[in-house]
């Protein structure tokens, strides 16, 4: 029964793979019909996001007591990698809800619509990258060769939040109220992640627990640490790599066992 879950699930992911071209142009038209008839578009989140950054930085950076040249790049990257992760995960609880039309209508595998999301979110992402650049020119940091390693790290974020939204959407399709829930413990989750606040803030003991426990924590620091000029710990990237294994397991079995019933459930 796993092994028939497991090749279902495999089969309708690889024939979405190979219609990638069709998830790449729905997610445009997206992020185009959301932002219609606006001189700016999405450049509008990367200047609130900006705006943001800018106001949390001097507000807590001075709480803190930390220096800024240090505080407002590890903020701007949590941020934004929150950001995205968020958008990701709260859309990702309606990604079967809402293609219900051309679930019902059309004939392509389901997983394409889970790719549709994930590629309207990264185009977003990659408006609100351009954040970056001006805050090391602001605070006069450099970037190192070690900063190639977040991509490496972004690659590992993706596949885990595919998995993530996959179950979310199956989940949620069929019990309605869990998107509420789920926007609940992701504002648990911010002020439990350091992003607002830096992890040599916390008491050693109780801040090592707060953050090994914490998944999110090790996806955002795989991608902040690099470009900070640090190298992830040993810790974050077995975290990492072993939430994706696991999770893609239990996705795959979840997904094959359910997927003909999503329909229905819509």
């Amino acid at each position: 029964m796993g092994n028939s879950s497991v090749s279902i699930a495999f089969s309708d992911i690889v024939a979405a793979a190979r219609r990638y071209s069709l998830a790449g142009m729905l997610g445009w038209q997206d992020v185009r019909q959301r932002y219609r008839r606006s001189s700016l578009g999405p450049f509008w989140l990367t200047i609130s996001m900006g705006v943001m950054i800018g106001t949390i930085g001097l507000v807590f950076g001075g709480i803190f007591a930390t220096p800024m040249a240090d505080f407002f790049p590890f903020l701007s990257i949590g941020l934004i990698l929150w950001g995205f992760i968020s958008s990701v995960l709260t859309e990702g609880c309606t990604g079967f809800i809402g293609a219900e039309n051309i679930i019902k209508q059309l004939p392509i595998p389901l997983f394409v619509h889970i790719l549709r999301m994930m590629w309207r979110n990264i185009l977003i992402l990659g408006h609100n990258i351009l954040i970056l650049p001006l805050v090391f020119i602001f605070v006069g940091k450099p970037l190192h060769l070690i900063s190639l390693f977040s991509i490496f790290g972004m690659f590992l974020v993706l596949i885990n939040l595919l998995w993530i939204v996959l179950v979310l959407s199956i989940v949620c399709a069929r019990y309605r109220d869990l998107p509420q829930m789920i926007i609940s413990v992701l504002q648990v989750v911010f002020y439990i992640t350091p992003i607002m606040w830096m992890p040599t803030l916390l008491p050693k003991r109780i801040g090592l627990q707060i953050l090994n426990y914490n998944p999110l924590y090790h996806l955002i620091e795989i991608v902040r640490a690099p470009l900070l000029g640090e190298l992830p710990t040993m810790t974050n990237w077995v975290a990492s790599i072993l939430f994706a294994v696991v999770g893609w397991f239990v996705a795959l079995v979840i997904y094959g066992r359910y997927k003909r019933r999503i329909a229905y459930w819509l």
